[in-house]
């Protein structure tokens, strides 16, 4: 078992890498963000190519039943499903079907004696020479082979010359298709179950029988060794568990299904294995267990990059390796892995660098875990909180202000808010002595108060002000902004004018590419001739319910938002036009409400085709006035929207409504920005996500120095000296 401790060699741009860190001790237990790289590396399985829907064999070309042609299959976003036809529309000439390969859709067409045929090859074909130009020309791609069909006349003259020998061919070809099919299905299963050993059963047995594997077989094998290597495996969505008639297609039936098999026997129960259940639960795994993973996943990895194989490489499978890595410590290995990505052109993921980034944090190593860092945003990669909270506890342990400082800038541009357990971090950071001792002396008044502006209020970035012990306080903001327990005002950060300018232009832009480009323009030669408003009113937000729009609530909505606005004025009502048709407005109230916001010019009927959200949203920033909408703008249409410009913009302008007996409340934005911040005084607000406060109100952190007062005191002096 000893050399089940040293780690495979990969391939020779990895190999470099693995030597400069075997001496690494092992990663402490998961981090933030392991669960991250758990769940998201799942191969996504789109089904049994090879299976029937209706669990009835296929029929080959040769027209023998219990073998497995290919399918018809349609496909969308990596997933494919089964696309029924008709007899009638199988017979008709020219009709097309689509092949899903390992890694892109190949069209053939369809004729009456025409042939498709699946077999696993080994990497990129081309034509297929006297053969291909006889029978038609043959595509190849990542393991797929399409024959381009041909009239029946010349498949038959064709077979004729060529006699029996290129049945006997096309046989093999079927059998070695339907071996991959049904080794997919079963890895499938075994990464639905977490059953890692019977995952490797099956590789091995694979090996011996010759089934030529492809890129999903591998990433489901990588996949189950990485997690047990780490430890724990968790049972994976990707599997389908098959009604009885599919399993018996795919050449399962109750003898030998995986899941009446509660415990996997590997080499005479060699090994104590764990049993398997068909739970979401982890599964623990044992260190003996976790070692052989280790090493057969090695193993597997060096096979799919093998010249032989030809498999395309994928950001799973290098993922999955960048975990093995980690398994062993070995946070360089991690971190080459990832820059071979590109290299190989394949775009990293932020899950591609949990695994060198919880190696580095986990080992002490802050200099390269922030390079890890400095890697993401060179490829675009945002870290999110998990990551952020991985770097900010090691800079913590490492006593490193600076980067405590550089991290807190981060999350307040990244999550605004923060986690229960990354305040806890930061709790520890400011009771720590090393906090106290961080801090400039002296500094310069008007150039921080200046800093302060330009950045649009609630930040400086100089770096921490005085010297001292922290006090740290849970706080409340009150309705003025004010904080409970230091006193400081809190800022209101919205867009400056220039930044109001450009988020409506490129709104504007984003609608015009998306909108009839006339009818966009009409709305806002309307709004430039009846503007200003004082709120724009999202009605469909407002009064749709079932099937229908209420005007009675938009109305209801409506008056309480006039009575609030010194100007009396109402609010602008944006509504599809096909809310305003219908039935119910052959209501002589209903009539009577529209006419009345038509006259007073305070409702706009958005045109059929378009998406009113572009229409009130642009509204609402152009004439820099609140939105009435109890929508939290998370779909498609607002994630196209630059994400530092929209959270401030929505935070100070979106208000919320409920309705009441007999009346409709209003909340109103909130007093302050709930951002952290960063006050002249050198003091800090941290807002904690609501569900780390038990009553559901805003908590605060408050850290303020002991001593803060007597250091503004000797800034005072030192400015007017």
């Amino acid at each position: 078992m000893a050399s089940l401790l040293t780690p495979h060699p990969l391939s020779t741009r990895l190999s470099a890498a693995s030597s400069s860190s075997v001496a690494l001790k092992r990663v402490l237990p998961p981090l933030a963000c392991h669960a991250r790289n758990l769940f998201d590396v799942l191969p996504q399985s789109d089904g049994n190519s090879d299976v029937v829907a209706n669990g009835n064999p296929r029929r080959t070309e040769e027209g023998g039943a219990g073998s497995v042609s290919v399918p018809l299959t349609k496909a969308r976003g990596g997933v494919t499903r089964e696309a029924s036809l008709s007899a009638r529309q199988r017979r008709n000439h020219g009709a097309r079907r689509w092949i899903r390969g390992d890694d892109r859709l190949v069209l053939g067409e369809s004729t009456e004696g025409g042939v498709v045929q699946k077999g696993w090859t080994g990497g990129h074909g081309s034509t297929g020479g006297s053969e291909g130009r006889g029978r038609g020309r043959r595509w190849m791609r990542g393991g797929m082979r399409v024959q381009e069909p041909v009239k029946a006349g010349n498949l038959a003259t064709s077979g004729e010359d060529r006699g029996v020998g290129n049945v006997s061919k096309r046989g093999k070809r079927s059998k070695g298709g339907e071996r991959g099919g049904k080794l997919r299905v079963e890895l499938d299963m075994c990464s639905k179950r977490g059953d890692v050993m019977g995952a490797i059963d099956l590789y091995d047995s694979a090996l011996k029988e010759g089934v030529r594997m492809g890129q999903h077989h591998y990433n489901v094998l990588l996949y189950l060794c990485s997690s047990a290597a780490l430890g724990t495996v968790q049972p994976a969505k990707s599997g389908t568990k098959l009604d009885s008639a599919s399993a018996e297609s795919s050449g399962y039936s109750e003898d030998n299904d995986m899941h009446e098999d509660p415990v996997h026997d590997q080499e005479s129960n060699k090994f104590n294995l764990f049993r398997l259940e068909e739970t979401t639960s982890s599964i623990p795994i044992s260190d003996e267990i976790k070692e052989y993973a280790q090493t057969r996943g090695f193993e597997i990895f060096d096979k799919m990059s093998s010249e032989k194989e030809r498999v395309q490489m994928s950001e799973a499978a290098l993922t999955a390796v960048a975990r093995m890595a980690m398994s062993m410590g070995n946070g360089d290995m991690a971190f080459e892995t990832v820059k071979q990505m590109k290299e190989l052109g394949i775009a990293p993921k932020l899950r591609s660098y949990g695994p060198a980034l919880t190696a580095f944090c986990s080992s002490g190593d802050v200099d390269k875990a922030f390079e890890v860092e400095a890697h993401m945003l060179e490829s675009g990669v945002i870290p999110e909180e998990p990551e952020l909270g991985m770097l900010l506890s090691a800079s913590v342990v490492a006593r490193q202000g600076g980067r405590v400082y550089y991290l807190l800038h981060k999350f307040r541009t990244t999550v605004r808010q923060v986690s229960p357990s990354t305040a806890k971090l930061l709790e520890a950071w400011f009771s720590s002595s090393t906090a106290s001792k961080v801090g400039k002396r002296k500094w310069d008044i008007s150039a921080l108060a200046e800093a302060i502006e330009n950045n649009g209020g609630g930040w400086h970035g100089l770096g921490w002000l005085g010297r001292g012990k922290w006090i740290i306080t849970w706080s409340h903001i009150d309705k003025n902004g004010v904080c409970l327990t230091c006193g400081d005002k809190l800022a209101i950060i919205d867009l400056d004018p220039k930044e109001t300018e450009d988020f409506a232009t490129m709104v504007a832009k984003l609608a015009l590419k998306r909108e009839m480009n006339s009818k966009f323009e009409k709305f806002q030669k309307w709004l430039e001739k009846h503007g200003p408003f004082d709120a724009v009113m999202d009605a469909a937000n407002v009064g749709l319910s079932k099937s229908h729009l209420s005007l009675s609530k938009v109305s209801a909505v409506a008056d309480a938002a006039q009575k609030r606005f010194p100007s009396r004025k109402w609010p602008l009502i944006v509504v599809h036009n096909r809310h305003l048709a219908g039935k119910h407005m052959k209501h002589p109230a209903n009539q009577k409400l529209v006419q009345k916001w038509k006259q007073a010019n305070a409702v706009y009927e958005t045109p059929t085709g378009s998406n009113d959200d572009w229409y009130w949203l642009f509204a609402a920033i152009r004439w820099k006035c609140l939105m009435i909408t109890n929508d939290e703008m998370r779909d498609h249409t607002f994630q196209l929207l630059e994400k530092d410009f929209f959270p401030k913009w929505k935070e100070r302008h979106q208000v919320h409504f409920t309705f009441g007996d007999n009346c409709v409340t209003f909340q109103m934005p909130p007093p302050c920005s709930v951002v952290i911040q960063e006050s002249e005084k050198g003091h800090w607000h941290i807002p904690v996500t609501r569900e780390g406060s038990p009553d559901g109100e805003q908590t605060w952190l408050c850290m303020t120095r002991r001593n803060h007062m007597h250091n503004i005191m000797n800034q005072e002096l030192i400015q007017n000296f």
